[in-house]
């Protein structure tokens, strides 16, 4: 059988013989000012997103006695009223007097209740503004938010201005008694 010499002299003393172990480091300098040269980039190239809101106009307070109010054709106009417990009644015209097909009628909020009559209520404004030789006029929108309606609502119908695209809207806080005794019910 073959034997395995271990390198042993046959010396005297035993010594172990070790090799010295070399620390092992790394540096990591490079790596770290590549990580923020990254960092930086990417925080100065991308674009951060923005709020997205609606743009809504008031106009100033004016307590101008002779200022005269504003004619405005009462077949392009839509009164929307906002009650408490998301109720929303439409009616087209003046309240006292309705154009025809827009007596005051209850709706639900969406796409099968007040978009779609507001889709339907446009196109019949724009025949009627371009049967009167005026094609850019047109609907009116006035919403009255009742002080029993919630926010959630206004914000409801004001997206859904923006969805049917309706040129001319306001919001309104003055509520006649009729009106009021229409949002009751009574």
């Amino acid at each position: 059988m073959a034997e395995l010499n271990t390198g042993d002299s046959g010396g005297g003393k035993d010594k172990k013989v070790r090799s010295k172990k070399q620390n092992s480091k790394v540096d990591l300098t490079a790596m770290v000012d590549l990580a923020f040269l990254l960092i930086t980039f990417f925080m100065l190239t991308t674009t951060l997103s923005k709020p997205q809101s609606m743009n809504l106009g008031l106009p100033d307070k004016d307590d101008d006695p002779t200022a005269k109010p504003i004619k405005v054709d009462e077949n392009r106009t839509m009164t929307i009223l906002l009650g408490k417990d998301n109720k929303l009644v439409r009616y087209v015209g003046l309240l006292a007097t309705p154009v025809a097909g827009g007596a005051p009628k209850d709706f639900i909020y969406g796409k099968e209740g007040i978009r779609k009559e507001l889709l339907s209520r446009k196109a019949s404004v724009l025949a009627y503004s371009t049967a009167k030789g005026k094609p850019k006029n047109g609907m009116i929108v006035i919403i009255k938010p009742s002080k029993k309606s919630n926010y959630r609502n206004l914000v409801d119908i004001l997206d859904e201005m923006a969805i049917v695209d309706v040129p001319t809207y306001a919001i309104v806080n003055e509520f006649t008694p009729e009106e009021t005794k229409l949002l009751e019910g009574k």
